[in-house]
């Protein structure tokens, strides 16, 4: 199992790297996404859930759909978040990037002090990270992590974004029941040995919580049904037993048999709660957030990182 976890984890480590070298001005969306996913693949993964690449205010479960013609703009403010599984351990991680800023200079739409923001922003969410992960340990209260985000955020002058959370792993889930607050508050759940848990901070300079907007482009099994469709019936069929309980694509099945009658069979999946929509969360005041994000196995006196 450890071995899994490792494996997975390297994977990830080696495409987030590769990801952030490959993103450039004007690139599709739909690019990136296939890139990360592709290369998780070629090096010997599996795809734990789609890539999520959400720009500025968007904020986490922007996969794109199909045929996706959204491109990165210069300045962009775009968190990547990648996850591969080995017989289904898995390793999640998220990286921020400023989109085409090497040359210096600012993009029309925004003002040296705003790229500034996002830029110290960007440097927050990895601290508040690192400090975190320097806190996990068997025995300790996962408030006491969300503390420890909070006041780094804080202190350097963001809010953390309260109402999402990193979680706990087991095979083949990636949300397995334990909540890592990005906040403080007051949880005695303690970790323990063997535990392996994903910590997430998201760093904002607006009001600090998200929504969810009407769109939806990824999904997940979530049991069967009876379903007088048939087109229905063999799309959650092939769901079920492609990805299991991890969640997947609305683009990676929109082929299989006719499209237009897909489109209609994955809105009755989500009308019958056979499948759960993953609704695309956004900053509520439209704010921009930047993420970081590690994978890590609770260890008796610290942690193992498995996604450096």
């Amino acid at each position: 199992m450890i071995e899994m976890y490792e494996k997975s984890g390297k994977i990830v480590s080696k495409v987030r790297e590769m990801t952030v070298d490959y993103i450039e001005e004007n690139m599709k969306v739909l690019d990136l996404v296939e890139f990360v996913e592709g290369n998780i693949k070629k090096l010997g993964g599996e795809i734990a859930f789609p890539c999520n690449v959400s720009i500025n205010e968007i904020t986490a479960h922007y996969t794109s759909p199909q045929g996706d013609e959204t491109r990165f703009k210069k300045g962009d403010l775009v968190k990547i978040d990648l996850g591969s599984h080995v017989d289904g351990y898995i390793a999640d991680s998220a990286v921020s990037v400023l989109v085409g800023m090497d040359d210096g200079e600012i993009p029309e739409n925004q003002t040296e002090e705003e790229v500034e923001t996002h830029r110290r922003m960007i440097e927050t969410s990895q601290e508040a990270l690192e400090n975190a992960i320097s806190t996990v340990r068997a025995g300790v209260e996962v408030g006491k992590i969300g503390a420890v985000i909070e006041e780094t955020i804080t202190n350097k002058g963001f809010k953390p974004v309260a109402n999402l959370t990193g979680h706990s792993l087991e095979q083949y889930i990636l949300h397995s029941g334990i909540s890592i607050p990005n906040i403080k508050e007051k949880n005695n759940h303690k970790l323990e040995e063997g535990d392996v848990v994903a910590i997430e901070p998201f760093v904002t300079d607006g009001v600090g919580r998200v929504g969810d907007m009407n769109e939806t482009y990824i999904f997940r099994f979530l049991r069967d049904r009876p379903l007088r469709m048939k087109q229905a019936r063999k799309l959650l069929e092939v769901i079920e037993e492609d990805y299991r309980n991890l969640p997947f694509a609305g683009r990676w099945v929109m082929d299989r048999f006719d499209g237009n009658k897909n489109r209609l069979a994955m809105r009755k999946l989500v009308s019958s709660r056979a499948i759960y929509p993953y609704h695309v969360l956004k900053e509520k005041s439209n704010a921009w957030v930047s993420q970081s994000e590690h994978t890590v196995m609770v260890e008796p006196d610290g942690c193992k990182v498995t996604t450096e």
